[in-house]
């Protein structure tokens, strides 16, 4: 095909997803190491498996959010789709997690929502089968339902770790604006076992990205339009609000959270202000002397379009990504892969 017939319908993607408001990209914005094929209709949230038993097999996996003809597509590392999952009705957020005790053994999944049907989606990894028997339903008995922000939490002990699914909606009441499930095994299907409602919601607008940090213990979640909220991920320890930060370092959306982890307390958390195409950068332990405050590091332009959802992975992965890399969604339809060096010099710039 012609390069300029290609590059035309980029150009016309990009604008019809985002009608004629096109919002600037900086001239000294990031760029993409690598950008993925397109999907057939909107790009909104990745996750980032790393194979346990072969560290070089990694594989992106992302939604396509569309009623109806929506999927979840799984992308390599030079952003070519290899597998997918069609149609679901409107699939919006993904997240991975490893070790799923199932069928007497340990499985990694993506588990995905999907807005059309109410359900949350578990598929295994790598090879995208369903494990659900046609979805979990989640936020029964409410009025408002409508899945859309993900994030899943593995909670190791003697016994095999527990994952949990952390689900927000698309509106709800404060402080129970988030439902969290126990997935379990029964009887060769995996199905959810709620275990509480959590979350304050401040912003007047949704939840949609939510993260949790394995490690240490929290999850995070975007307030569009306020804040972001930071609670416990284990169920146990209640549902006291930890930290609200990022007030007023948005131009307007608080979207896409990641983690980059460094150690296993240190990192960043690296947060999508999606109208200034640029992410936020804060302290993954926190600011010095006060784990539940966060300063901002550093803002970071970005060529990734109204970015609504991010992932990132600290291990290097081959010459391209040599500190790992940042999955971020970008409008027309679209993923793009940074590497992370790239940021990292900018925070040791202003370190």
């Amino acid at each position: 095909m012609n390069k300029q017939f290609i590059i035309l319908g980029l150009a016309l993607a990009v604008l019809s997803s985002c009608g004629d408001k096109l919002a600037p990209v900086a001239e000294n914005a990031l760029k993409p190491t690598v950008t993925t094929e397109l999907v057939p209709n909107d790009t909104d949230d990745p996750a980032i498996w790393v194979n346990p038993a072969d560290s070089t097999q990694v594989i992106v996996i992302g939604t396509d959010k569309h009623e109806k003809t929506g999927g979840l597509y799984a992308y390599d590392m030079d952003g070519k789709i290899i597998n997918k999952v069609v149609p679901l009705d409107r699939p919006n957020n993904v997240d991975i997690a490893y070790g799923l005790n199932f069928a007497g053994k340990k499985v990694d999944v993506a588990v995905v929502t999907e807005r059309g049907t109410n359900k949350i989606r578990v598929f295994s990894l790598p090879e995208l089968k369903p494990l659900d028997n046609g979805g979990i339903p989640v936020f029964e008995g409410e009025t408002e339902k409508s899945p859309m922000g993900i994030a899943l939490y593995t909670q190791a002990d003697s016994a095999g770790n527990k994952i949990y699914a952390v689900v927000g909606r698309k509106t709800g009441p404060t402080g129970r604006y988030l439902f969290q499930y126990e997935l379990q095994d029964k009887d060769g299907v995996v199905v959810g076992n709620k275990v509480r409602e959590f979350g304050s919601f401040l912003g007047g607008k949704e939840i949609e990205a939510i993260a949790v940090d394995n490690e240490l213990g929290y999850v995070y979640y975007s307030d569009e339009g306020h804040g972001i909220h930071k609670y416990y991920a284990d169920p146990a320890k209640g549902n006291e609000e930890l930290a609200v930060f990022g007030l007023k370092d948005f131009k307007e959306d608080h979207e896409g959270i990641a983690i980059y982890k460094t150690s296993d307390t240190t990192g960043y958390i690296v947060a999508s202000n999606q109208q200034n195409n640029s992410f936020n950068i804060y302290p993954r332990e926190g600011d010095k002397g006060n784990p539940n405050q966060y300063t901002r590091i550093a803002e970071v332009p970005v060529s990734a379009i109204e970015c609504d959802g991010a992932d990132a992975i600290s291990m290097p992965i081959g010459s391209k990504f040599p500190k790992g890399m940042l999955v971020a969604m970008s409008n027309g339809m679209v993923f793009h892969y940074y590497d992370w060096k790239m940021f990292q010099d900018i925070i040791d710039e202003i370190k």
